[in-house]
């Protein structure tokens, strides 16, 4: 299986959302990843079929996704930042609704929801109005939902918003086991949320795709390049305008310990493994 975003292109009026983003998908977990308003909303926005590129397409296997229609959709999970329901809606009643527009079968579907109510904790609190509901646990509906047709492509936006450190490991638990067989792509500009998870990553900037590869092979290119060392806090303006800190931490007596991104470091710095926070870090600007 392969989904392939082909030189695809998103205006609105003079803005360019998106511009010129190719890069193929295949089973596994992928974190996209970039600051907002990188574009990485829209981007899924047109993989889910909510927008019409202005220019390029996007193919499942070859074929157009525009033309395979609803054979296409049935294969798609999707999640997105803000998902709606009817405020009188029950949890159960609100999957069920979701599980007919999906035209799932009435024994697969209550299996299914059954299912899935157990898995995210929500048995408890099936007959309770969604709107009634905490933030966290209106998202664990939302990944119920996304995962009511079994589907074979999941798109999530920005998946642990409202979910607190025990309801973030077991969704990542989750993610990791499904992405075996199906493609799972994780938007984010929360490094953390991919950082351990993600077998590949693409990175966007300003509308366009600036990095992608398997994870590991693109922290391990920095490698040899992070450093972290202790520093005057009254020299960081300066050091901020020479290198590309990562990281600090204000240590005793005026001092700070930074972590760094260089190719020739400074004295008395100490080498150290990069990770993907540096990795992310070392290609995308930010605003200091």
């Amino acid at each position: 299986m392969e989904l392939k975003i082909d030189h695809v292109t998103k205006k609105f009026k003079d803005l360019k959302a998106v511009s010129d983003a190719s890069v193929k998908f295949i089973p596994g977990l992928w974190g996209l990843l970039g600051p907002n308003g990188a574009g990485k909303t829209t981007l899924m926005r047109m993989m889910v079929g909510n927008v019409k590129a202005s220019r390029g397409n996007i193919y499942l296997d070859e074929r157009s996704i525009s033309q395979l229609g609803s054979d296409y959709l049935d294969k798609l999970g999707y999640l997105p930042q803000h998902f709606g329901y009817d405020k009188n809606q029950s949890v159960n009643d609100f999957l069920q609704y979701i599980a007919v527009l999906k035209g799932i079968d009435k024994a697969t579907m209550n299996k299914r929801i059954g299912k899935l109510l157990e898995q995210f904790n929500l048995k408890d609190v099936k007959n309770k109005k969604v709107d009634k509901l905490s933030g966290g646990m209106k998202r664990r509906v939302g990944i119920c939902q996304a995962m009511l047709n079994d589907p074979d492509i999941l798109i999530i936006d920005e998946p642990t918003a409202g979910l607190d450190i025990e309801e973030r490991r077991k969704f990542r638990k989750y993610l990791t086991q499904i992405s075996k067989e199906k493609i799972v792509i994780i938007s984010t500009h929360i490094v953390s949320d991919v950082e351990f998870i993600a077998n590949y990553l693409v990175i966007m900037e300003k509308g366009k795709i600036i990095e992608v590869g398997k994870s590991n092979e693109l922290i391990h290119s920095i490698d040899g390049t992070v450093f972290e060392t202790i520093v005057k806090e009254e020299d960081m303006n300066t050091l901020e305008e020479k290198y590309n800190i990562i990281n600090f931490r204000n240590e005793e007596e005026g001092l700070v310990k930074i972590r760094y991104i260089a190719e020739k470091p400074l004295e008395k710095s100490e080498r150290v493994k990069p990770d993907l926070n540096d990795y992310y870090l070392s290609k995308v600007k930010v605003v200091k």
